[in-house]
């Protein structure tokens, strides 16, 4: 996929030093948790295991005057949710600059045209105020709280509850 910055390509196992930066950013680790993926190996298992589920699909955004692999667009069926889940993260340097909303909103417009997607939801911890913005701006809106594992999530859908 290509927006007017940005490619979006399917997650390769030769990502691996991608995935290995952003799984150990501070954001990553704050926000989603750690993945103790810290080595080659541990890498191409974590990109493996994507690879080969039917219902996780990771994107990696990259820039298209360079080629530099920036952040991850993510859509997923979780165990605990009846929709399908888009997320995203991005390397800290390229965070405020437009990018997780144009690629996220790229990657929505391609899967709300299968109707078997909709509606799309999108999860984050409450302390997370910048994916939470960016969940409003792609026309998310929060619909629920639920504790996973012992953790609170609230949810985010595109279709708006009614009162």
């Amino acid at each position: 996929m290509l927006t007017e910055r940005l490619s979006l390509d399917r997650l390769r196992l030769e990502d691996h030093q991608f995935i290995t930066e952003l799984l150990n950013s501070e954001g990553w680790i704050k926000f989603i948790g750690d993945r103790y993926v810290h080595s080659e190996e541990e890498a191409k298992a974590y990109i493996g295991n994507i690879l080969d589920s039917q219902n996780i699909y990771y994107w990696v955004v990259k820039t298209k005057n360079g080629d530099i692999p920036i952040g991850i667009i993510s859509f997923l069926k979780r165990s605990y949710l009846e929709h399908f889940d888009i997320g995203f993260a991005f390397l800290p340097r390229f965070h405020g600059q437009g990018y997780a909303y144009e690629a996220a909103s790229k990657t929505l417009d391609m899967v709300r045209a299968e109707s078997k997607y909709n509606p799309v939801l999108a999860t984050t911890v409450p302390a997370n105020i910048n994916s939470i913005r960016l969940l409003a701006k792609l026309g998310l809106h929060f619909e629920k709280e639920i504790e996973v594992g012992g953790e609170n999530l609230h949810i985010y859908s595109s279709i708006k509850a009614e009162p």
